[in-house]
């Protein structure tokens, strides 16, 4: 039985606060025996990317991630070594679901790409991404490089919700899904259609809700990996094929996690590398700033369970590095400077909905022309989002706005259900820079603010660099803090310190985020020359 968006929503809200407690689960040797090996520190991912699935293609780690409302959704990761990441790419290059995410008579906030599932198929050597959009059907994509181009397989009836995708080892296609009452769906061979589904699994009352589906064979037996959001994991195991029968045992519950401030890892995937190690890598919830991805290793019991591996009884800080080939290269960093060359935006950057593409361009800096009239920026098309790095970060953006007409605005925001932005505004032909502060939504995504002047500078000339620091350390409300320049090196503050939510309610974390648009009308455009993206 397919369940409500309410009910759904509500399973996914159900969010425990973070506790102290343990798994039962066996410790990590004594630090002293590799004294000298080299160590990681978790989270290995501190930016936004939840809801993981990781797979292993030859010696490169690919994973996914949710992105609600953002374009283009679904991005892929890639690492040689489960530690260091780099954004490759997206599996759904547009969400072309409906109006409501071109904001054009609706909004699509916090619908969108959630849990989905990556794989690998070696017979054909392509990539599959699958995912449920709005409690109404499962899309897939393909691509045989996750770089792209990806494009659409297929669209199935059943929506899928929190799908894993399992490649056999016979190349057939299975599909485990479901909230609380969990499924198996087979697909046809081409992928494209729904040849079987049957209930696998209803989950215990006493353990509540399950979901986040994760689908693997190991040694012959089939597993389901599902998380308790928000505070644990439990797997499934069958050995007499993908519809069961499933037993259950609990993986965590209630266990310290590596952030301090944030939530239990969970919702994540298993990996095995090269060397026959496996590793798990989960989220942890850290708002602020989002859910980041953190990594343990696993070991398996005698039976076929996997355990996580504890450093006093928590989720460890750091762990032993993965043995792993060196890798080919450096992966791309996360931060760093942008000044938006060549013909495409960089992997790092999403859409607040779907662009209007004839309003944007790149090559000689991001020329943002305004593409909506209108006074909430909640509601504005063509803002461009980045992710904030933890625990504390800086963007800078320097910024041409003599193209600016009267009614315009454009800036750098911190954007989530509650925000504020420094920037300029146009009006009478003169261009003053503004703090803004008070823009707001409520629970179900509108606009119950769209902000007012907390201060004011004048501005003369046509170039100014604006900055946005912010603190996403989780545990409670951080602040966000605006300032500006007109030489690119002396910053003056502007405004007070904004107070950024904890709130989970939203999903996504907190974004820097590009904007222009009008209150009046169309035709004025800011060229952004230069983004970056620093830490402390």
């Amino acid at each position: 039985m397919q369940m409500s968006w309410t009910q759904q929503s509500l399973s996914r809200r159900r969010v425990l606060a973070a506790a102290t407690g343990l798994a039962a689960s066996a410790l990590l040797p004594p630090a002293g025996a590799s004294a000298q090996a080299a160590v990681f520190s978790n989270p290995v991912i501190w930016q936004d990317f939840a809801d993981v699935d990781v797979i292993r293609v030859g010696d490169t780690y690919y994973a996914s991630a949710s992105t609600m409302h953002y374009s283009p959704g679904a991005p892929i990761l890639r690492s040689y070594d489960l530690v260091n990441w780099e954004i490759a790419g997206h599996a759904v290059p547009v969400l072309d679901f409906g109006a409501k995410y071109d904001l054009n008579g609706a909004r699509g906030y916090v619908r969108g790409i959630w849990a989905s599932s990556l794989a690998y198929r070696p017979s054909n050597r392509t990539f599959y991404w699958l995912g449920q959009i709005d409690f109404a059907r499962t899309y897939v994509y393909t691509a045989t490089a996750v770089e792209g181009p990806w494009s659409r397989l297929s669209t199935i009836s059943t929506p899928y919700y929190d799908a894993g995708l399992l490649v056999d080892s016979d190349d057939s296609l299975y599909v485990a899904y479901g909230n609380t009452t969990i499924s198996v769906a087979q697909l046809s061979p081409d992928g494209r259609s729904q040849v079987r589904t049957q209930q696998v699994f209803t989950t215990p009352s006493s353990v509540g809700t399950l979901e986040g589906s994760r689908f693997y064979k190991i040694n012959g037996r089939y597993y389901i990996f599902l998380t308790r959001p928000a505070n644990g994991q439990y797997i499934l195991k069958s050995a007499g094929g993908p519809f069961g029968p499933y037993t259950m045992r609990q993986v965590l519950l209630d266990l310290r996690g590596p952030i301090p401030g944030g939530g239990v890892p969970h919702q994540g995937g298993l990996v095995q590398t090269q060397s026959g190690a496996w590793y798990y890598l989960a989220f942890v919830d850290a708002y602020p700033g989002g859910r980041m991805p953190a990594l343990a290793p696993v070991t398996w019991t005698s039976d076929g369970w996997p355990v996580v591996q504890l450093v006093d009884g928590a989720w460890g800080t750091s762990y032993p590095s993965p043995a792993v080939p060196p890798p080919p290269r450096q992966v791309t960093p996360m931060t760093g400077a942008d000044t938006f060359d060549g013909t495409t935006l960089k992997p790092r950057w999403e859409w607040n909905h779907n662009p209007d593409n004839t309003k944007w361009s790149v090559g000689n800096g991001l020329t943002l022309r305004t593409a909506t009239v209108t006074g909430d920026l909640y509601w504005a098309r063509n803002t461009l989002t980045h992710r904030i790095q933890g625990p504390t970060s800086t963007a800078t953006v320097q910024l041409d706005h003599s193209a600016m007409r009267d009614g315009d605005r454009a800036g750098l925001a911190l954007l989530r259900d509650s925000s504020a932005w420094i920037g300029l505004k146009r009006d009478g032909g003169t261009t003053r820079l503004v703090m803004v502060t008070g823009l707001t939504m409520d629970t179900n995504w509108n606009t119950t603010g769209t902000g007012y002047e907390a201060a004011s500078a004048p501005l003369s000339g046509s170039r100014v660099w604006l900055r946005a620091n912010a603190d996403i350390r989780p545990g409670a409300p951080r602040p966000g803090t605006f300032s500006y320049s007109t030489d690119g090196i002396t910053f003056t503050r502007l405004g007070p310190a904004f107070s950024m939510g904890n709130d989970w309610r939203f999903f996504m974390g907190y974004r820097f985020a590009l904007f222009n648009h009008a209150t009046q009308a169309l035709g004025g455009a800011v060229r952004v020359t230069r983004f970056e993206l620093s830490t402390p």
